[in-house]
């Protein structure tokens, strides 16, 4: 995505009190009597009365409190957002520290991007600022008068099988790093989110008492509740001068554009990781034999995929990964390097798996020597503790590690240099969120847990590095927080997923709301391993719901890793049958992410999303790919969708054509579809012209 400079920006004086930036899309005021301003978008809702906030001495205080303001002449600015001005205003009282308020506006830009700093001598300390925040905010749109506003919750992380959820108002909920208030069938929205992930974890608060008017919106840096997994206060924030993420606030009049470019804004602070290669396809071993994984396995079958599966066609870039997960020291170091050598002698890519800033250790195994330090550390050592020198407490098990400690860094060089003195070239880390809390670092320049997070993150992938692997080392992460995201190439957009069709529905609810990660915070989004058969925990799954669960990987970005055990009859049988289907899998080869048609569905998952491609039909149109699911295991459904919704053209006729059975045919202006207990569909569809219409 790029800004277009084609509309210049006005910036002027209205009056003694009021100062006004517009660009033709997005219009900025700024009242500097009462200390706070309103933000609007061409033809959709008005934010107004925000105020920038906070927290000192036991108190809050905000733009409003104080009577006196500066505001510094404008100052032209060209970045990576395009050009544009940064207007600031300096807010100052007796007896308070200095409220600083900053503005960045650019050409032809829907959006506008802001920051709060506090300016209050050198021990001034803070762990709550808020960058904006209102008191009142009203949603009509005259044209959908019915229309009913949704609030969307993003989740921290992606661990305990946590959804987003798109909720109508009233509302009382809060959103971390992100969200969007949208119209679902105007699909009008604002999109607001945090740009900066090296210091503070944001929330945005949204409570509403009504259907008709949103009565609090809170953005703010310094968010702690059990779904950022603490128990432990934010930490703070010192120094002479305390600054606020850079925020996003834009308005879209499509929601879905408006994530995008979010995620696109993003990548101009801090770009993503790049990855040269095409999407990851393999297998996975935690979904085949979790706890139970042995040679037998691993080594079966990369030559089941070898001998049996990749002649058909399930390969990319001529190889596979074949991946251990967890439990992969069951193996004795003579199976251990036999099963990495019959990886390589099948032209395959090995990938290993490990827990960085986790310890899973009992207590009496604290005083076990922290590998890669000669004995200089301890693992009690190494573990995170609050203020009162406590560890803080596990999540599922695992003890945090501390990310800042000389141990903890040293136990990172140790493993990543076996990792790479053993041939791998794809690493699994997983339990991420560990390292994100909150808690009394062992470096004191590090006060927060997502700067300690930040601080092992890049120290781990720095060591990863081409440069430092000698070869690309593709880093994926499994449970772990949204942001940062700077540092791995791919990341699971929920918790784990196996083959069932509430696992599907629970993945597609990740991509419903997760979809604009994809090609832009990570290079892919990983739709977990790719149970067709049966997991190690769950019973046989139905042909359909199989089906559908590759289906759900196929669209998701993707990172295409199985996840079956092949010496099973009906997993092999799945495999070399639906793995044979050359134009879906290209469709995964694409590496590009499927858009959900609608957001309003609560907790659940959209049951139908949407690609167009470059490829053209002999109308000039795009081809549009369709996947829609029935999520109801007991029973078939009949569904039409409009093609108009979809993004195609009213009037128009199209070929269609069913990629799995294909079942064919002409279709306009709606594409109905029956769908057995569990199963999904993907259509390709493209524009015909008048004369091959007449065809037949």
């Amino acid at each position: 995505m790029s800004v277009k400079s084609t509309i210049p920006i006005k910036a002027a004086k209205e009056g003694a009190t009021r100062f006004v930036v517009e660009n033709g899309k997005l219009k900025l005021m700024i009242d500097l009597e009462k200390g706070e301003y309103t933000c609007s978008g061409e033809g959709f809702a008005e934010l107004a009365g925000l105020k920038s906030a906070f927290r000192w001495n036991g108190r809050e205080y905000d733009s409003g409190h104080y009577n006196t303001r500066q505001l510094k002449e404008p100052v032209q600015v060209e970045d990576g957002f395009g050009k544009g001005i940064q207007v600031t205003v300096v807010h100052s009282e007796e007896g308070l520290p200095e409220l600083e308020q900053n503005f960045y506006a650019y050409e032809n830009a829907p959006f506008v991007l802001l920051r709060t700093a506090v300016t209050g001598g050198a021990l001034f300390k803070a762990n709550r600022l808020s960058v904006f925040k209102l008191k009142a905010l009203s949603f009509v749109d005259e044209h959908h008068p019915d229309d009913q506003l949704q609030v969307l919750r993003i989740p921290f992380d992606n661990d305990k099988w946590v959804r987003f959820h798109a909720e109508q108002l009233p509302v009382s909920t809060e959103s971390y790093e992100a969200t969007t208030l949208f119209l679902p069938e105007s699909r009008k929205g604002i999109v607001m989110g945090s740009l900066s992930h090296d210091l503070w974890k944001t929330g945005i608060r949204i409570k509403a008492d009504s259907a008709s008017q949103i009565d609090e919106l809170d953005l703010y840096a310094g968010a702690v509740s059990e779904m950022t997994r603490d128990f432990q206060p934010h930490g703070y924030v010192k120094g002479p001068r305390v600054e606020s993420p850079l925020v996003f606030l834009g308005f879209y009049e499509d929601y879905r554009s408006g994530l995008e470019a979010y995620g696109w804004a993003n990548t101009v602070i801090a770009p993503a990781l790049p990855w040269k290669g095409g999407v990851p396809f393999g297998w996975n071993s935690w979904s085949a034999a979790a706890a139970k994984l042995d040679y037998d396995l691993y080594t079966s079958t990369t030559n089941f995929l070898k001998q049996e599966v990749q002649p058909l066609g399930f390969e990319n870039e001529g190889t596979l990964y074949i991946n251990f997960d967890a439990f992969w020291n069951n193996l004795s170091p003579e199976e251990f390097k036999s099963a990495v050598e019959r990886v390589r002698q099948n032209g395959h890519k090995p990938g290993t798996y490990w827990t960085p800033f986790a310890f899973w250790g009992a207590p009496e195994q604290f005083g076990q020597p922290v590998e890669g330090t000669n004995g200089k550390y301890v693992y009690s050592d190494i573990l995170l503790r609050d203020a009162d020198g406590e560890i803080v407490a596990d999540i599922a098990g695992g003890l945090p590690i501390d990310p800042t400690h000389p141990g903890a860094l040293a136990r990172i060089d140790w493993f990543i240099s076996k990792a790479i003195a053993d041939g791998f070239e794809y690493i699994k880390l997983d339990f991420m969120a560990h390292g994100a809390l909150e808690g009394r670092h062992y470096n004191p320049d590090i006060t927060t847990g997502i700067a300690a997070y930040h601080y092992g993150l890049s120290y781990l992938a720095d060591k990863l590095s081409p440069e430092k692997a000698g070869r690309p080392f593709f880093i994926h992460l499994s449970i772990a927080p949204l942001f940062p995201y700077a540092f791995a190439h791919g990341r699971r957009i929920s918790c784990d997923v196996f083959g069932e069709i509430g696992d599907t529905e629970y993945l597609l609810n990740s991509l419903t709301h997760g979809f604009w990660m994809n090609n832009t915070l990570y290079r892919f989004n990983d739709p977990d391993h790719t149970v067709m058969y049966k997991s190690f925990n769950q019973e046989p799954t139905t042909r359909h719901e199989g089906r559908s669960r590759l289906t759900a990987s196929i669209i998701s970005g993707t990172v295409l890793l199985l996840g079956d055990d092949f010496r099973r009859e009906e997993a092999a049988w799945r495999a070399k049958h639906w793995l044979a289907n050359r134009e879906v899998l290209n469709l995964a080869r694409l590496g590009q992410t499927f858009i959900p048609v609608e957001g309003n569905f609560g907790q659940q998952a959209c049951d139908i999303f949407v690609l167009k491609t470059e490829e053209t039909g002999s109308a000039g149109g795009e081809a549009l790919y369709a996947a829609v699911f029935n999520f109801d295991k007991q029973n078939a459904a009949s569904k039409t969708f409009s093609l108009k919704r979809m993004g195609l053209e009213s009037g128009q006729s199209y070929q269609m054509t069913e990629l799995w059975e294909g079942e064919s045919g002409i279709i306009r202006d709606k594409l109905t579809c029956i769908l057995e207990p569990a199963e999904s569909k993907i259509y390709k569809l493209t524009a015909l012209a008048k004369e091959e219409l007449h065809a037949y």
